[in-house]
C-alpha cells in the first residue's frame, strides 16, 4: 500500500491511469478501475483532470448490444510532439513522434564535416524549425532527446566520441544558449535498448541491445532498469579487446572489438578487398545475393569476430534477450543461426538472440519514448507501432553538406 501526502498519491494515480490508457489504446472508466485497482470515484476525478488538460479524449464505441454505448478513453496523440535525434558518424537522424509514440515525421541529414560547431549550428536550425512546425498543437514540441555515439556522463555532458575525436563537449549547454526547449543528452545504445523494451520486448527485464554501426555500443537493461555505471559510461563494449596487439583504435588501445565487428569496419574491408571507391547497402545486398566469394568470406569472418564479443557479453550478463541492430545481418541468410553456431562454450547461457525490427531507427525512437515518459510522468511506458516503421521510407531524406551550414 502506498502512503504519502495527497498530492503525491494523486500524481502516482494519474501516472498509473495514463500508463494504462496508453497501453490499452481504448479503455472505459470501469475497466480502468478494474485494471488499476483504484475506486471509480478516483478514476473519475483523474479522468476529468486529464480531459481538462487535453491529454486524453472520449469516444463512444460502436456495439450491437441493446443499451448505452460505452464511453471509451484514448491518449490524445496530437496534443503534443517529441523529437528524437540520433547523432551518428557524419549523419544526423531526426524522428518526430506524437504522444502515443507513433512516428509522424523523419529525416536523415548527411554531412561531410566532423566539426563540432557545425553540428551545433545544424541542430539549432533543425530543432527551431520543428518547434515552429508543431507550435499550433496543444503542447507544441515538448522536448528533444539526443543520442550520442560515445561516452556521456551522468550529468549529460559528452565525454568522448571516438569517431569525431570530440572530447569534453557540453552539447546541452551549447544548444540551450539558443533554444528554450527542454533538451536531454544520452548514449545512443542506451536509448536503443530502451526502445527495444518499450516497443518490442515489453516483458523482457534483462535485455541487451548491441548496436553495430559506425562503432559498437551496448545498451544494458537489468531488472527492467537501464544500467549506466558509475560515471555513465557502462556499455562501451566496442572497446573490449578481442585481439592482443591488434589494429590501433581511435580510443588508444589495440584490438578493440569494433575494429572487427562494426558495420563500418566490414564496409571498409569489402571496399579494400574489391578495390571499390565506395559501397552502398543496395550494392552489398547484390554481392551477397550473387554469392561473391570475397564478400562471403569477409562476412563469415566478421560474424566469427562478432560471436567472440557476444560470447563475452553473454557470460558477463546472462541476458534474457539479446537484440542485434545491424542491417547487414538482415541481408545475410541465416545470420543469427550462424552466430549461435559459433558459440562453443557450455557455460554461455542466454534466452533469445534476435535482429532488431526497429533497425537503425531504434536510437531516435528510444529518444522519443523517453521524452514521452518524462512528459507524462508515468513510471513505465509500453508502446506499439501501428506500421512497420523500420522499413518505411523517410518522408524527407535530403542530403545536406556541411558547406551549406558554414
Amino acid at each position: 500500500m502506498i502512503t504519502g501526502d495527497g498530492a503525491y498519491i494523486k500524481q502516482i494515480n494519474r501516472g498509473l491511469i495514463l500508463r494504462k490508457i496508453i497501453e490499452e489504446k481504448l479503455i472505459s472508466r470501469a475497466d480502468l478501475s478494474k485494471i488499476t485497482g483504484l475506486n471509480k470515484a478516483t478514476v473519475s476525478v483523474q479522468v476529468a483532470d486529464l480531459l481538462q488538460d487535453h491529454l486524453i479524449y472520449e469516444t463512444q464505441q460502436e456495439h450491437n448490444v441493446v443499451g448505452r454505448r460505452p464511453i471509451m478513453l484514448s491518449i490524445n496523440r496530437p496534443a503534443g510532439f517529441v523529437l528524437g535525434i540520433d547523432l551518428d558518424y557524419k549523419q544526423v537522424q531526426f524522428i518526430v513522434s506524437d504522444l502515443g509514440g507513433q512516428p509522424v515525421q523523419q529525416k536523415t541529414i548527411k554531412l561531410d564535416s566532423e566539426n563540432y560547431h557545425e553540428f551545433v549550428t545544424l541542430l539549432i536550425h533543425e530543432i527551431s524549425a520543428y518547434e515552429q512546425q508543431y507550435k499550433t498543437s496543444e503542447y507544441g514540441l515538448i522536448s528533444t532527446v539526443i543520442g550520442i555515439h560515445g561516452t556521456v556522463t551522468k550529468d549529460e555532458k559528452i565525454h568522448f566520441v571516438p569517431s569525431f575525436q570530440w572530447k569534453n563537449k557540453n552539447l546541452k549547454e551549447d544548444l540551450q544558449k539558443e533554444l528554450a526547449i527542454d533538451i536531454s543528452i544520452h548514449n545512443n545504445a542506451n536509448l536503443s535498448a530502451y526502445a527495444e523494451r518499450v516497443y518490442e520486448y515489453h516483458k523482457s527485464d534483462n535485455l541487451l541491445c548491441v548496436m553495430l554501426a559506425s562503432g559498437i555500443g551496448v545498451g544494458l537493461m537489468i531488472d527492467g532498469q537501464l544500467q549506466t555505471g558509475f560515471h555513465g559510461f557502462a556499455g562501451e563494449m566496442g572497446h573490449m579487446i578481442i585481439q592482443q596487439d591488434g589494429d590501433l583504435c581511435n580510443c588508444g588501445n589495440r584490438g578493440c572489438w569494433e575494429l572487427y565487428s562494426s558495420e563500418k569496419s566490414l564496409f571498409t574491408n569489402i571496399v579494400k578487398r574489391l578495390q571499390l571507391e565506395s559501397l552502398t547497402y543496395e550494392e552489398l545486398k547484390y554481392l551477397i545475393d550473387s554469392n561473391n566469394p570475397d564478400v562471403i568470406e569477409l562476412i563469415e569472418q566478421y560474424m566469427l569476430d562478432l560471436s567472440t564479443g557476444l560470447n563475452n557479453i553473454i557470460n558477463l550478463y546472462n541476458p534474457e534477450t539479446l537484440v542485434l541492430t545491424n542491417d547487414v545481418l538482415k541481408m545475410y541468410p541465416n545470420a543469427v543461426e550462424k552466430i549461435k553456431a559459433n558459440f562453443q562454450s557450455t557455460i554461455s547461457h542466454y534466452g533469445v538472440i534476435a535482429l532488431s525490427n526497429l533497425g537503425n531507427k531504434s536510437c531516435a525512437m528510444g529518444a522519443c519514448a523517453l521524452a514521452i515518459q518524462r512528459f507524462l510522468e508515468v513510471p513505465e511506458i509500453k508502446l506499439s507501432l501501428e506500421e512497420n516503421f523500420s522499413s518505411k521510407k523517410s518522408q524527407d531524406n535530403n542530403n545536406v553538406h556541411s558547406s551549406c551550414l558554414a
